[in-house]
């Protein structure tokens, strides 16, 4: 079967749109994720700008049906600039009435939501808490809901084909996918392709899931239920080769790339926790470039075989979430001691405790920042988007290499999981990393010896003829490495440790406010709320509103002219995914200065239109 786009277009109505918000639901067995990143990837390919946001149930294995098992995954494409998944939709594909019940209330009114009817029987009603049946007691009036029994459809189509009853129900996904492509104009091939690729060695599964793809596409192109389809124009970037990434594989790769400017191996070692796993995946695949990976029985051992691979002389990082941070607390101490560089991640979920595995939050930032016993200051700073993950992730690499100190990465679910075009980048033109290594002792070795302006100490590497030395969990002598216990020298090491630290201000850049650079409000955020943030106050900055957005990417140390910054603006507010952890910090740093607050604790992100709603209540209260 042939895809005719002439004979498509020519039917029915095209209309023009500039950007479409698209959420796929339904259990976790029906393919939503596998569903809507096909159809991310497939409109990055045509040129357009993307975001997305997926979302998972943490139950492994939730009850099929159920209100809390609903796996869903939400697509923004258009042609103009994207930088969140969205916040109301344009469309919803239910595949079941528990997604048609947890995801309504997103859906704008008069737009449309599909559903397949088969799934909404009696029983499946009853799980999903429905007293009646919503496609038949008037309660989705307002929206135009197209019923499609997408279940009895792909029996049809694969009828004859000798798969099991449980393989064809599976491909029911690819119906809906095929319908969604007609709505808006999405070429099949980069699927068919997926599909020969993917079950390269199971053909009858691949021409199964192509087969009911087009059954979709082509009944979307007869049903007089579906008036128009949509066209969106490819996006206006910057030239360049580009893919999508997800935050998660951006991070392994930023580590790449530092391992291979720096000269050194990549280290890592990692317990697998929710939603960090995937780096340790993704470093896994990369044996090839040097990458040793160590999968170890908890995240106590995976910091220490960090803090033993640093020692040795490789870039050593470990990843974890919230709770496996805690875990780390007292080693992330230890490697504070001795002066080595390690990176650990921390991909932030909803806490406390196991919380909300497969929710984003902003919640650790006071653990990473105090969350150590003793004196124990590091450097944290934070990524911003699925993109910049790479960018963070290498810097991080440098700032822990050039000045010998952990470095805490932040990210949070929201960005790990979540994808957009990144535009690929030469490992030529990133800067150089120089490791603090030194490899003879013409000059008289001593494991504290440092740098004069960094204060970073001299790294050997053990086995190197005549720098043999001690380092340790136990207070050091300033000059010899040998053990102290003497008072003032404690005192001395204490405040050199903390001013190595506040001295990497010296090498990261200023902070730079989007937009307005001085008026009514400040915008500041950090981490993966960036998206919002940036959009909200974008949309006002073009009304006429005074209003900036500053954005935090390093939080221990900041950037030297903050208090500047901040002095240019009549009101701040910060806005953050937890009950306000970095205005705490801003306060006990910048007490001159009176911080407003913007917080939600819901396991999402912020939605622009609250934002909005926000920033305008507080300029028109001047």
């Amino acid at each position: 079967m042939t895809l005719d786009k002439t004979k498509t277009t020519a039917k029915k109505k095209v209309e023009q749109v500039n950007a479409v918000v698209i959420r796929f639901v339904g259990d976790s067995g029906d393919g939503m994720q596998l569903t809507g990143t096909q159809f991310t990837d497939t409109s990055a390919m045509f040129g357009n700008d993307v975001a997305t946001f997926p979302n998972y149930p943490s139950e492994i294995r939730a009850p099929q049906g159920s209100l809390y098992g609903v796996s869903g995954f939400q697509v923004h494409i258009g042609s103009v600039e994207i930088s969140t998944p969205g916040d109301d939709l344009d469309l919803l594909v239910a595949m079941n009435p528990a997604g048609l019940k947890t995801n309504l209330k997103a859906v704008k009114a008069g737009h449309t939501i599909i559903v397949d009817t088969d799934s909404f029987t009696k029983k499946n009603l009853q799980k999903a808490e429905y007293e009646t049946n919503p496609l038949e007691d008037g309660s989705l009036e307002n929206y135009r809901v197209i019923e499609v029994a997408m279940t009895s459809l792909t029996r049809e189509a694969l009828k004859g084909l000798g798969l099991d009853n449980k393989s064809i129900v599976r491909s029911k996904n690819m119906f809906a996918l095929g319908m969604v492509y007609w709505m808006y104009g999405r070429d099949m091939k980069h699927t068919l392709d997926f599909f020969e690729k993917k079950f390269k060695f199971k053909p009858i599964i691949a021409e199964a899931n192509s087969k009911v793809i087009k059954t979709g596409y082509f009944f979307a192109e007869t049903l007089e239920l579906i008036p128009n389809s949509y066209s969106i124009a490819p996006s206006t970037m910057p030239k360049g080769t580009y893919r999508i990434v997800n935050g998660n594989t951006a991070t392994a790769w930023g580590f790449l790339a530092a391992a291979e400017k720096s000269g050194l191996e990549l280290y890592l070692g990692s317990y697998p926790i929710t939603p960090a796993t995937d780096i340790l995946h993704e470093l896994v695949k990369h044996k090839h470039f040097g990458v040793k990976a160590f999968q170890a029985e908890d995240e106590i051992a995976g910091i220490t075989s960090t803090i033993g691979a640093a020692f040795a002389g490789d870039l050593a990082i470990t990843t974890t979430s919230g709770p496996g941070l805690a875990l780390k607390g007292e080693a992330i101490g230890l490697a504070m001691m001795t002066e080595l560089p390690i990176v650990v991640v921390n991909v932030q979920r909803g806490g406390p405790s196991t919380g909300l595995p497969t929710r984003t939050e902003q919640s650790d930032l006071l653990q990473a920042m105090y969350g150590r016993n003793g004196e124990s200051p590091v450097i944290v700073i934070a990524a911003s988007s699925p993109a910049d993950c790479f960018d963070y992730a290498f810097e991080a690499s440098k700032l822990a290499l050039e000045h010998m100190t952990p470095v805490i990465l932040l990210t949070d679910g929201y960005i790990a999981n979540g994808s957009e075009p990144w535009k690929i980048k030469s490992i030529k033109d990133m800067p150089d990393i120089k490791p603090n290594i030194i490899t003879n002792d013409s000059e008289g070795y001593g494991p504290f010896d440092r740098d004069n302006d960094s204060l970073a100490r001299n790294w050997a590497i053990p086995g190197t003829p005549g720098l043999e030395h001690r380092i340790g969990g136990l207070e050091k002598n300033e000059f010899t490495g040998n053990v102290s216990h003497d008072p003032l020298n404690h005192e001395s090491m204490t405040n050199i440790r903390a001013e190595k630290v506040k001295r990497v201000e010296n090498y990261i850049p200023d902070l730079t406010p989007e937009y307005a650079e001085e008026g009514d409000l400040l915008v500041v955020g950090w981490g993966g709320t960036y998206g919002s943030l940036h959009s909200a106050v974008r949309d006002m900055s073009k009304d006429g509103y005074k209003i900036g957005h500053a954005h935090f990417h390093y939080i221990n140390p900041m950037s030297k002219n903050t208090a500047d910054v901040f002095s240019r603006f009549k009101k701040i507010i910060v806005c953050e995914l937890n009950k306000g952890q970095l205005s705490f910090v801003l306060k006990g740093k910048f007490n001159q200065y009176d911080f407003l607050q913007y917080n939600k604790v819901q396991g999402l992100p912020f939605s622009v239109i609250d934002l909005k709603a926000k920033f305008k209540t507080l300029i028109k209260e001047d």
